[in-house]
């Protein structure tokens, strides 16, 4: 597969998605597509051109687009209403005929199934409260969802039908008042990290291939220890106390490093990755776009795109190991949070 030379940007405060294409070290705003009430989440499925976009509203809703890569324009194919609230996290799997989602403020998380980009209704539902991130294996045997409300990752089997079934047992706790929050899962397939909000950690869990079972191993800070940051809680303002705000995760290339953003003090890092899964703490941070909530890194992780809530412009960096070098800041939009490759 050639690298994606498209960027894709969600500007909440816009109800928009901006479309950049990456050429020789360089952005470039094609087109900015507008009629998304405050969109902050998509999933992008690359073989086909459809972006499925979460949507606010009176219903809420996830709208498929298609992508034209010759204007970067999205035009709209179709929409699933969600009555009981909008998506704050949406990941496909199967080759694009499954999609995974959670609602935060509606504290539930969905599968449905995908056919000719059409989402259908939701074949199963869980709930637990303030979920805030899902993703399935690379198999799409399993599913992890992770509520930042209760502490816990929950963990289930998807059968033939996209069915959720719980595991045994259901859920794998996080430390107690950390607020997990974004997950990846690496290659290997055999370790999984969340980002946790409040605290702002690196979490690492082992995983059981074959059962798909997680175990809490270890865990190690993702934000700048100088900055006199402390442990933040559930309905704080993060801001006016100076309280860590852990925010989004990514893997860097060859996973040697897990990029992390923390938003009071706007940073991105690199934790350390070793041999075993375990991480270590970063030794360098970077001060980026105002309050990054989100962020991408590119499929040869050579590059790194950062938007900032506060910001109207996303950052492009050329990545080298756990450091960054800024090529580009360019205009987005508002209240821009969520960034993807296509």
């Amino acid at each position: 597969m050639t690298e994606p030379t498209f960027v894709l940007v969600a500007n909440a405060g816009d109800g928009s998605i901006s479309t950049f294409r990456l050429s020789d070290g360089a952005l470039e705003r094609l087109a900015v597509t507008e009629g998304l009430d405050g969109c902050s989440c998509f999933a992008v499925d690359t073989s086909r051109d459809l972006v499925y976009a979460g949507v606010k509203g009176e219903p809420a809703g996830i709208v498929t687009l298609q992508l034209d890569r010759g204007t970067g324009r999205l035009e709209q194919l179709s929409r699933q209403d969600l009555p009981d609230g909008g998506m704050n996290y949406l990941a496909l799997t199967r080759e694009g005929t499954g999609l995974l989602g959670v609602s935060y403020g509606g504290g539930y998380g969905i599968s449905a199934p995908v056919a000719d980009g059409v989402v259908g209704q939701p074949v199963s539902r869980i709930a637990f409260p303030n979920l805030h991130s899902v993703l399935p294996s690379a198999d799409g045997r399993f599913a992890y969802f992770v509520s930042l409300g209760a502490d816990l990752v929950a963990q289930y089997a998807i059968d033939d039908g996209l069915g959720l079934a719980p595991l045994d047992p259901e859920t794998v706790g996080a430390p107690e008042g950390s607020g997990p929050r974004h997950l990846v899962l690496n290659g290997a397939q055999d370790a999984v990290y969340v980002l946790t909000e409040f605290s702002g950690e690196v979490l690492h869990y082992a995983r059981d291939v074959r059962t798909g079972l997680l175990e809490l191993k270890d865990a190690a800070p993702a934000y700048d220890p100088s900055r006199g940051l402390t442990h933040s809680r559930f309905g704080a303002d993060p801001r006016a106390e100076h309280l860590i705000w852990g925010a989004d995760l990514h893997f860097g290339a060859q996973e040697r490093w897990l990029w992390a953003t923390e938003r009071t003090e706007s940073t991105l890092a690199a934790a350390s990755v070793a041999e075993d899964g375990s991480v270590s703490a970063p030794t360098e941070f970077i001060v980026t776009e105002t309050q990054p909530r989100g962020f991408a890194i590119s499929p040869d992780g050579a590059h790194l795109v950062a938007a900032g809530e506060q910001s109207t412009d996303v950052a492009l960096y050329a990545v080298d190991e756990n450091r960054l070098e800024l090529l580009q800041r360019a205009e987005t939009g508002h209240g821009a949070n969520w960034v993807r490759f296509a």
